[in-house]
């Protein structure tokens, strides 16, 4: 079992200014994105946007993944590849974007809501957005991993949606990914302690549906089983006394839209 590694005060600094890059790009992306829009243009974007800040997309030969943001519309979870694939009015396009930036690394990802959804999408990204919020609550000094998954649960649950089981959220620094795994599922006071100097990645994926997925072929591509639509929202936090401190930011691309 590998262990945690814990961050100096200026290393968790590092860690802002990558994630705050990457919230930066997914800004850049939230002034494009829009109906008739290919997927891959998106992608474009963001390569071009990260470079010109002096980073390199994380996500971009990582593991042979070919692009540099996963963007995964409507019934995809995540890992979706940029493509030809043509945005439309009422779909729910989430959007995956790591840095790495002075070695080190920042992660975060955004549900966007295209035009006008139906009420079931409005309200899957409404719920996934506030099981963030929750999660993070949980992800202070003298709490459990497990915390973090029970509240990210239970409030999803108790409005009737699925979590999903098999995909984790992760300790952030030198690597995109990192011990401790944060599942969006788990009891109170389970897993490892949560202490100062831990930096994760909290990611509540939502399934509208059950809470089952498909893995694709083609090694990357995750579905919902019923495919129903999904949500995914992420956050890299350090872990503090009394409240965590979120190193990435909603407010840039809620600004633009």
């Amino acid at each position: 079992m590998s262990k945690i590694y814990y961050k100096s005060l200026e290393e968790i600094e590092l860690i802002r200014e990558s994630s705050l890059l990457v919230s930066k790009t997914l800004a850049e992306v939230a002034k494009v994105i829009r109906a008739g829009i290919t997927t891959l243009q998106l992608d474009k974007l963001a390569y071009e946007f990260i470079s010109d800040h002096g980073a390199i997309p994380a996500f971009l030969n990582y593991n042979g993944f070919p692009n540099s943001l996963c963007i995964s519309p409507n019934e995809q979870v995540v890992h979706g590849f940029p493509g030809v694939y043509i945005i439309r009015d009422g779909d729910l396009i989430s959007v995956d974007c790591g840095v790495v930036k002075n070695k080190f690394f920042g992660d975060s990802a955004y549900t966007f809501s295209i035009g006008e959804v139906d009420a079931e999408k409005k309200k899957l990204v409404e719920v996934t957005k506030h099981c963030l919020d929750l999660g993070i609550a949980q992800a202070v000094v003298g709490n459990r991993v497990g915390d973090i998954g029970f509240a990210v649960q239970q409030y999803a649950e108790a409005n009737g949606f699925g979590v999903v089981r098999e995909l984790v959220g992760h300790g952030v620094g030198v690597k995109l990914h990192e011990k401790p795994e944060i599942a969006n599922y788990g009891k109170r006071g389970s897993g490892p302690r949560l202490e100062e100097g831990m930096v994760i990645a909290i990611e509540p994926m939502i399934n509208a549906g059950v809470a089952g997925i498909i893995f694709h072929h083609d090694g990357w591509t995750v579905t919902s089983k019923d495919n129903k639509p999904s949500a995914h929202f992420e956050h890299t936090i350090a872990i503090k006394k009394g409240k965590a401190d979120v190193l990435s930011t909603f407010s840039l691309i809620e600004e633009v839209l």
